[in-house]
């Protein structure tokens, strides 16, 4: 009993010494740390017109979003819809767009169904802002017509890159009598502009194919 006694001591003791041993043992190891930080780009755009008179004639210096004109056979009036690309934004493909309402009115006056109000237009380049395609909307009345820029568009981080007006005025034909002027007495030019990044995109037909599908979605 008492050799029992001192053989579990010793065990004892021994188990002790053994659990000391292992937590003092030094692994060998190694880390490291890879740390991404991410910037997020932007395509940003404005879309202005010098401010005029209602007879068309500069008022000022000053660009605004709308105009009211007081329209009159045969006369002529400012009218230049200009996009500036916003510094910093990411290349990009960018569009203009020009609605005009009273299609079928037009449609009359002109004797024809399919009347081209880009005669409206003075000034417009077509080495600049290329045409694309005319869209009318007889349900809703209206007509549609596309431009698109030569090339795309990349402003450096500093500065706001200002593009070429799509046309710098409008002129009421002559030919218009007072029975023309009252049937597009509610008259609209509405003229929007678009931007999509050109990353990502094999074409700039498949960038406007889905930015049309992101926007109508």
């Amino acid at each position: 009993m008492k050799k029992a006694k001192i053989l579990l001591i010793v065990l004892s003791a021994a188990l002790i010494a053994i659990t000391s041993v292992i937590g003092t043992v030094a692994y060998l190891t190694s880390q490291d740390t890879v740390v991404n930080t991410f910037t997020v780009g932007n395509v940003n755009i404005t879309l202005d017109e010098a401010k005029v008179t209602p007879d068309g004639s500069l008022d000022g210096t000053e660009r605004v979003k709308t105009n009211n004109y007081h329209l009159v056979p045969g006369n002529t009036y400012i009218k230049d819809p200009t996009m500036t690309v916003i510094k910093g934004s990411e290349e990009a493909y960018v569009r203009i767009l020009v609605t005009v309402n009273c299609l079928k009115e037009f449609d009359e006056i002109y004797a024809s169904n399919k009347a081209d109000l880009t005669t409206l237009f003075n000034g417009y380049d077509a080495g600049n802002w290329i045409y694309k395609e005319t869209i009318r909307n007889e349900t809703d009345n209206m007509v549609t017509y596309e431009f698109r820029y030569k090339e795309t568009v990349k402003p450096d981080k500093d500065n706001d890159l200002v593009l070429d007006s799509l046309f710098d005025s409008i002129t009421v034909p002559g030919s218009f009598d007072s029975a023309d002027m009252k049937s597009i007495a509610d008259l609209k030019i509405t003229v929007v502009g678009n931007a999509i990044q050109k990353s990502g995109f094999d074409s700039e037909d498949a960038a406007w194919a889905a930015f049309n599908s992101q926007i109508n979605g």
